[in-house]
């Protein structure tokens, strides 16, 4: 059986930055444990698989290690494959997740996503884990369904972090989302997700339906700029619409292959 495989640099229109992902299209689902292990392979924060479903897509995410529920930067890498190598024409593309239904449209060179916003809740004791795995005290401390969101005093203290990442994996989430205001934009992040695999994503796009409505509330503006401030690096324009986070990026190709299986 052979499969093609795309990679794409997610949020960025330049190569070798923002977020390499790798798309596979398919006709119908390889098993479980196979998509898996091509994921594993791949060793990038996530490998993404669709399926045609009528005029729309079931897409499904997996980083080397576990299959996730919510992936930003690699539908807007499928997206991408879509109409950039596809020959997709209509002016958005529905697909199916566990997240429920996710729509991209193209415009120009950017692509405009629609997630639901995440659910985000103040921990008011948080434990000292955050602390000792990151090497700072925490301003706050917010969970969302996945990730919890830490809250600390400004870009460097974001940018200067070296987190102990065995530490982080008995902190009982996805991952680890830090966050401060911003120098050129309204806010900053880093992502961590030890647990499943991947220490630090360059960026990541489900990251900001749970970093959105926080800043949102607290600038008091909807429409927000945002820099994760990886090695990589990634900028997305954000718009918070209440139950609905709109994120803007760019994309390029870096690479057109064949998996042998």
């Amino acid at each position: 059986m052979n499969l093609t495989i795309y990679q794409v640099d997610a949020f960025s229109d330049e190569l070798f930055k923002g977020n390499p992902a790798a798309v596979i299209p398919l006709q119908s689902w390889l098993p479980d444990e196979m998509m898996q292990e091509i994921a594993a392979e791949n060793n990038l924060s996530e490998t993404a698989y669709f399926v045609p479903q009528g005029d729309d897509f079931e897409l499904r995410w997996f980083t080397p290690a576990k299959e996730v529920r919510l992936c930003g930067h690699a539908t807007l890498a499928t997206a991408h494959v879509l109409y950039h190598h596809l020959g997709y024409k209509d002016g958005a593309i529905v697909f199916h997740t566990h997240s429920g239904k996710l729509e991209v449209r193209h415009s120009g060179d950017a692509y405009n996503m629609d997630f639901p916003t995440d659910k985000i809740q103040r921990i008011e004791r948080p434990s000292e884990l955050f602390e000792e795995a990151l090497g700072i005290a925490p301003e706050e401390v917010w969970k969302g369904i996945d990730d919890y969101m830490v809250v600390l005093g400004s870009y460097e203290d974001v940018a200067g972090l070296y987190p102990d990442f065995s530490l982080m994996k008995k902190i009982n989430a996805r991952g680890v989302l830090v966050t401060a205001p911003g120098k050129d934009t309204d806010f900053v992040s880093r992502g961590f997700f030890p647990a499943y695999g991947v220490d630090e994503d360059p960026v990541t796009g489900s990251a900001h339906t749970t970093l959105a409505p926080y800043w949102a509330e607290r600038l008091g503006k909807k429409e927000l700029t945002a820099l994760q401030a990886s090695k990589r690096s990634g900028r997305l324009h954000c718009t918070y619409k209440g139950d609905r986070v709109k994120l803007i990026g760019d994309a390029v190709t870096f690479l057109i292959g064949t998996i042998w299986i």
